[in-house]
């Protein structure tokens, strides 16, 4: 990331939603430094996020584009503990890590840590996922603050980490025998072999 891009992503609020058309945050700043996306393009950030943007870029200062969403109070993911299956898909999908749970067990949404996303919505298979504003009246950065961006990036760098560490293929290694056990193997097998050749040979004999 070159420095222009490193900028932007420190003024862009981090909630890692995807809406600009971008993976992540990361990916939406360095396609405005690479000149390949606009600063209008992110609506949790809202008008004033694009105001930042502008200083930044020298761009003119636009409205959201509509087709990328508008700009609205924070959203709070809220999981329906009745309906809840504990399928852990929203665990993955969840960008900072803030759906707690594990299979076939209730989950529940750490408030201070959910971002308003929604990206947890769609993976649920049985609808029991819903948004409730957390910021009736206020939206952009007017609901969301430096200090909360700034923790919703180090849960997302830590919840990359933690996805890659899973992911790194894993080469089976069958553990070894302790000496004495192996050594007690080889030798039970060596005396049957014995057995036997000393039974055929007894049976030829005879």
């Amino acid at each position: 990331m070159n420095a222009l891009a490193a900028r932007i992503l420190d003024a862009l609020p981090q909630t890692q939603c995807t809406r600009c058309g971008y993976p992540d945050c990361a990916g939406y700043a360095q396609a405005i430094a690479d000149g390949g996306a606009g600063i209008h393009q992110c609506p949790p950030g809202g008008a004033e996020g694009v105001a930042r943007l502008s200083q930044l870029t020298a761009q003119p200062v636009r409205p959201i584009d509509p087709q990328f969403g508008s700009e609205g109070p924070r959203a709070l993911a809220v999981i329906d503990e009745a309906w809840c299956i504990g399928c852990t898909l929203c665990l993955d999908a969840c960008p900072t890590d803030a759906i707690l749970g594990i299979h076939k067990r209730m989950h529940t949404v750490i408030e201070a840590h959910c971002t308003g996303c929604e990206l947890c919505i769609p993976v649920c298979p049985v609808d029991c996922i819903s948004l409730e504003v957390a910021t009736p009246g206020k939206s952009g950065w007017q609901a969301w603050s430096q200090a909360q961006a700034d923790q919703a990036r180090k849960r997302y760098e830590a919840h990359g980490k933690r996805r890659e560490k899973r992911d790194e293929p894993r080469v089976a290694k069958a553990p070894e025998a302790a000496p004495d056990r192996k050594r007690a193997v080889i030798e039970a097998a060596l005396a049957r072999a014995r057995a036997t050749a000393a039974t055929r040979a007894d049976g030829k004999k005879t």
